[in-house]
């Protein structure tokens, strides 16, 4: 018996994509695993949401080779793919019932599963109440909620979510982050696309960074932080911390202190340093360069 069990969920192979003389996507490779939450991220016009519409076979690449669970992209695949599009679009004169039941059939769902499943996920967002209001009453981060239920409804294989948080209070985008772990535990494949670094810091278990249409960095995301060097400690002290050899910058961080590293610094010279002036240390802590910090960084570099 062969197991026809995907390796991955999606395959991008060398994919260019060009308009005219410009390239806007420059020879991008990745994969998506089962059952993981994957972080698309990079600057404004660096070719991410034209990687995304290729993904969803909205537009072909000009080369190169996409797979969809070992399939090249047909319409039955389609139906195995969620899309979350950054430009939100719902029919605003039907219910939010109707609406939800309606797009699920349009992904070959039932309408009798579809209409259990509706009711399963608004309750599960406390939307349960609003179920029989017109999609135009709802305010945006209600309407924000509804159109990640449309996402995910049909119960695809391949969620992909772009700028998925916009609109939503704290408490709504808990609800939706719990959702999306669980989605993992079911072993479907997310993709997430966003400018908030702290959200792909939280959710995401790889990431591709795409600047100026080319990957710049991809994989793991820890194991991409463990290649750039540590920039501060954070040291916790009931003495005042001042005039530092190897500390170019002091940031006051709540009951912390971030103490900034001069370039070729380290922070065992700046603890050895604090030990020579007998500062009475509570804490010390190396800080990890966050992805903001990293982000920043690439983009700098590559302008």
């Amino acid at each position: 018996m062969f197991n026809n069990k995907p390796q991955y969920i999606a395959e991008v192979s060398h994919v260019s994509k060009e308009y005219g003389l410009t390239r806007v996507v420059n020879d991008i490779s990745f994969n998506i695993n089962p059952g993981e939450i994957f972080g698309l991220i990079g600057p404004n016009g660096s070719g991410k949401t034209t990687t995304i519409r290729m993904l969803m076979d909205i537009i072909k690449p000009n080369t190169g080779d996409i797979r969809i669970m070992n399939e090249k992209m047909n319409e039955q695949s389609k139906d195995k793919i969620g899309y979350l599009p950054e430009e939100r679009g719902l029919y605003r004169k039907l219910t939010v019932f109707q609406c939800l039941v309606y797009l699920a059939t349009l992904k070959n769902m039932p309408a009798n599963i579809a209409a259990e499943k509706a009711d399963d996920f608004l309750a599960q967002t406390d939307m349960l109440p609003h179920r029989n209001k017109r999609i135009e009453t709802l305010s945006k981060g209600m309407g924000q909620l509804i159109q990640f239920i449309t996402t995910i409804l049909h119960e695809p294989q391949l969620i992909i979510l772009d700028e998925p948080f916009t609109g939503l209070d704290p408490v709504n985008s808990n609800k939706m982050k719990e959702m999306i772990f669980t989605l993992r535990e079911q072993g479907k494949s997310i993709i997430l696309s966003t400018h908030m670094m702290n959200e792909v810091e939280e959710l995401c278990d790889r990431i591709l960074m795409i600047n100026k249409g080319q990957s710049v960095l991809y994989g793991k995301l820890q194991e991409i932080k463990s290649q750039y060097p540590v920039n501060s400690v954070f040291v916790k002290s009931s003495d005042t911390i001042s005039d530092i050899n190897s500390v170019k910058e002091i940031r006051e961080n709540g009951r912390y202190q971030e103490l900034i590293l001069k370039e070729n610094s380290t922070p065992q010279m700046i603890l050895q340093e604090l030990l020579d002036k007998k500062m009475d240390i509570k804490k010390y802590e190396i800080g990890v360069p966050s992805l903001r910090e990293i982000f920043i960084q690439v983009v700098e570099q590559n302008k």
